[in-house]
């Protein structure tokens, strides 16, 4: 599969920024998922054929075989939204990106002028918080365990597009079913979509799944500034991958079976880890941090097909799915799924492109 195959009419590298803007209503955007995961519609883009269809979720089984590989990111959102005041009462906001040590972590500050070295943040339970840096990251030292603080009144993360507080019923939603490794601020939401149901028709089709982890970041919102796409700086994920993951991987190219990324983010660790020889009877567990930024035109090394959500204009997971399946075949899909009044981004409805 080479590159080019997939960049349609226009050639891959004239595309600039505003080649990946599109107008969408504003009501389209999914503020609350559907009461039940598995009923979300699903558009199929059938890269062979450069058709768009339309499905149900559930439907998913029909387009995998005996001996393909679904691969999961199993990386757990951490309730990582804090809210604040200082010692003038005025509010503060709060989203731990990365714990450093037990007591400090790395945040996203709101408002961050008031943020300066040795100011004083306290919390409803009387937990403190001092800034020990604030350049170029926030850098706050806890009165106690930061993972004891998000557990005790940390809030899920939601997405800053959807306006709305986040709820009891977020802990359950904005998570996957099959969610186990705590450290993501976001979560890989072409994951919200599966049920034990489904899995478990998979297993009865004798579809095998393998997990990975790659813990989502805040800069996965993040949209491009640079007008030539090839200047942006991706950002930096930890990923992780078993050895048992890797067997399968390996098995499945020996059996000549597909391999279906769940989500850009596990796009990103199939890609990543292709370049340190899996796919090629590597039999060694990996782990460490990608920042693999994918566009067109890119081939794709282990990631025969890709299952996504809808993605926010601008930003680097349209472009992903751009080089994936094309930049003139993702353009018409999206513009159906505009015009057939599809659920948008992260509590949305999802495409299967194959």
């Amino acid at each position: 599969m080479g590159s080019d195959e997939y960049v349609g009419n226009r050639h891959a590298c004239s595309l600039r920024l505003s080649d990946f803007d599109y107008e969408f209503p504003k009501e389209l955007i999914a503020y609350k998922p559907l009461q039940r995961r598995d009923e979300s519609r699903l558009l199929i883009i059938d890269r062979q054929t450069a058709k768009v269809s339309h499905k149900i979720f559930s439907d998913i089984k029909q387009y995998l075989r005996k001996s393909d590989l679904v691969v999961l990111n199993d990386t757990k959102v951490l309730p990582a939204e804090l809210s604040a005041e200082f010692v003038n009462k005025s509010k503060a906001e709060l989203l731990v990106l990365e714990k450093i040590s037990r007591n400090t972590a790395k945040c996203l500050v709101k408002p961050a002028r008031k943020f300066k070295i040795g100011a004083r943040i306290k919390f409803s339970n009387n937990t403190t918080a001092d800034v020990l840096e604030d350049y170029p990251e926030k850098i706050l030292k806890f009165s106690s365990p930061v993972d004891i603080l998000l557990k005790r009144i940390g809030k899920m993360p939601l997405p800053p597009y959807i306006k709305r507080e986040s709820d009891k019923s977020d802990f359950k939603t904005y998570q996957t079913i099959y969610a186990k490794t705590p450290g993501a601020v976001a979560a890989p939401t072409a994951g919200l979509h599966f049920t034990r149901e489904v899995l478990k028709d998979f297993a009865q089709k004798g579809v095998n799944t393998a997990h990975i982890t790659l813990h989502v970041g805040y800069g996965t919102f993040k949209p491009v500034r640079c007008e030539d796409i090839t200047e942006h700086k991706m950002h930096s994920e930890s990923f992780s991958v078993s050895k048992k993951a890797i067997d399968s991987i390996n098995e499945t190219r020996k059996k000549g079976g597909k391999i279906l990324a769940v989500g850009t983010t596990s796009c990103r660790v199939l890609e990543t880890i292709a370049q340190a020889g899996v796919g090629n009877r590597h039999a060694c567990s990996l782990q460490g941090k990608t920042d693999i930024f994918i566009y067109p035109p890119y081939e794709f090394k282990l990631t025969d097909m890709l299952l996504t959500n809808f993605h926010l204009p601008k930003t680097t997971l349209l472009m992903l799915v751009a080089a994936f399946c094309g930049y003139d075949l993702m353009m018409k899909a999206y513009k159906e799924a505009v015009e057939k009044k599809y659920r948008l981004f992260s509590y949305g409805d999802a495409m299967l492109i194959i």
